[in-house]
């Protein structure tokens, strides 16, 4: 490891024009010892100081002995136990809360990839909720892009240097649909499944549609949906799926498919060239080596988190939901946040709900019940997600946080409550948390084309999760089965992957780690009494019920 840390730091100084001698290289890898795992911002950071302070130390030559990288070290380490202390004086650590930052979907930049120049740039115009039809054609080209560039970069589907086969079936580059016209022979291809005739099939791409035929076709282990982009083999249709295809008369018969291959979250970050796609803003260097320290020292951090909470049911859940309040109330470490989320009503609140005056007293009793807890009170955060039938200008995603009207009640009892959309994300520390209440599972297998493979696992749940993961999205469905406002698409990306994806369902409690990503359902609270309490810095999922 020591070897392979100094071959970094001789050749991050030889960039920048400098030699090392061996005290000095001695002193810096002391120094970058100290930060595991973020070598390479920990020798940025040295570099930058010793530039901009070279003439202040006398710096005369491009030999550097050990004498001013002293200095410089000295000063990093000052200045950063310095502000180590101003975190300890104002309960930083103690109080975990104030690292808690809620993105609200709304206020997530939206970036677009250009194919040409092959980099993403930020869209800077104003997003209209109610979009024009060229919206709607952007939201499926801009999943297709952002699938596509991630697809690229596979070892596998790469285009090779030499001429030589990556594959039993030789080299696995995508072609455009466009380019099969008059091909024999076997490629592979990517695109989105649609049914653009009742009955008939068709697997798209930006230059071209072919009609394909599934009866015949083998899925690794996946399901798979309408407007879900695949990768098809022998003839391969890229929609989000990957398949292996034959040409049969004018039509592409699928022998296999499978979803693009899903891509390490450091290895897409590399590519990203330091934009924000999470939308928590950027670090500075000097808070990237911080942070990691933080979150280690908050390891006893605890978020507790329950899913469909109806207010409206007094004795079955208002009652189990005060016995858990209790009981966080007697520990020693109380949760640093409590995630609430919908439906907060055992009816939907649709247009023949007449009942908002009685929901808006049942939020302000949950307030009164949350203010009788003193310690959960002042050291815990109370966050509220509406669920797909809560009250809301519509069903559409993303959707909005509940109605103020419904929450002021309970705000007069709890004023630092976070009312947040659906789905929200959180930053705590280095770890990114996606939110989502949807009734997602079962949508998703009625929408299903193919029954899915259980060769590797037959759990429903798995294979969901292994869904939105490589495609990137939250919600992968037809938008005539759930609506999705079109210049708002990208608020349900997935990418980079975050480290843990929390969806609420009322189906049964589950937790999956699939390819270093945690993600698990905390279950229905109203329907069987059950939750989670998550740790973030160490991704430990405990299943809890009463």
């Amino acid at each position: 490891m020591s070897s392979t840390v100094r071959k970094l730091i001789q050749k991050k100084f030889k960039i920048r024009g400098y030699t090392l001698k061996v005290d000095a290289l001695d002193q810096i890898l002391s120094f970058t010892n100290r930060f595991l795992g973020a070598e390479d911002e920990a020798l940025d950071l040295l570099l930058d100081h010793l530039q901009s302070q070279s003439q202040k130390l006398g710096v005369k030559s491009s030999i550097l002995d050990k004498e001013p990288v002293s200095r410089v070290i000295a000063a990093l380490l000052a200045a950063d136990d310095a502000v180590e202390e101003d975190f300890i004086s104002n309960g930083a650590v103690s109080s975990s809360t104030s690292a808690i930052r809620v993105i609200d979907a709304f206020l997530i930049p939206k970036f677009r990839y250009d194919p040409i120049k092959k980099q993403f740039y930020e869209h800077t115009g104003g997003l209209h909720i109610h979009g024009d039809a060229s919206a709607k054609a952007a939201l499926y080209k801009d999943r297709f892009l952002l699938l596509y560039q991630r697809v690229l970069r596979d070892s596998h589907f790469s285009k090779p240097a030499f001429h030589t086969e990556m594959s039993h079936y030789g080299s696995c580059e995508i072609a455009p649909i466009q380019s099969l016209v008059g091909q024999m022979g076997r490629r592979w291809v990517m695109g989105v499944i649609s049914q653009l005739e009742d009955g008939h099939f068709y697997l798209e791409d930006l230059t071209a549609s072919v009609e394909i035929d599934l009866s015949k076709a083998i899925s690794f282990g996946l399901p798979y949906f309408f407007h879900n982009f695949c990768m098809v083999r022998n003839l391969l249709i890229v929609i989000m799926f990957c398949l292996r295809v034959t040409f049969h008369s004018t039509v592409v018969k699928v022998i296999t498919c499978g979803f693009p291959p899903l891509e390490d979250r450091d290895k897409s970050l590399k590519s990203l060239a330091q934009h924000d796609f999470f939308g928590c803003g950027t670090l500075t260097k000097e808070e990237t080596l911080r942070l990691p320290e933080l979150e280690k020292r908050s390891l006893n951090d605890m978020f507790v988190i329950l899913s469909e909470i109806w207010l409206d049911s007094e004795e079955k859940v208002m009652g189990k939901l005060e016995t858990v309040l209790d009981g966080f109330e007697s520990q020693e470490v109380v949760p640093s946040l409590f995630v609430f989320m919908g439906n907060f009503c055992s009816h939907p609140c649709n247009l023949s709900f007449h009942s908002f005056s009685s929901l808006r007293s049942q939020f302000g009793k949950l307030g009164q019940m949350i203010g009788a807890h003193q310690r959960l009170k002042e050291h815990s955060r109370f966050m509220f997600i509406p669920g797909p039938e809560d009250a809301g200008p519509s069903t559409v995603l993303p959707r909005c946080p509940l109605p103020k009207y419904l929450t002021e009640e309970l705000q007069k009892h709890i004023p630092n409550a976070i009312f947040a959309s659906n789905p929200c994300r959180i930053k705590f520390y280095t770890q990114e948390i996606v939110f989502f209440r949807h009734d997602l599972l079962y949508r998703m297998r009625r929408s299903c084309l193919m029954p899915p493979s259980t060769e590797e696992t037959d759990d429903p749940f798995e294979h969901l999760v292994a869904t939105i993961t490589h495609q990137s999205h939250l919600c992968p469905l037809p938008l005539i089965v759930q609506p999705i406002i079109w210049n708002y698409d990208h608020c349900l990306h997935l990418y980079p992957s975050p480290h843990t994806i929390v969806l609420g369902d009322k189906s049964e409690q589950k937790a999956f780690k699939y390819t270093g990503i945690t993600c698990f359902n905390p279950g229905s609270f109203s329907d069987d009494s059950t939750f989670v309490a998550y740790r973030p810095c160490t991704q430990e999922v405990e299943f809890s019920a009463l």
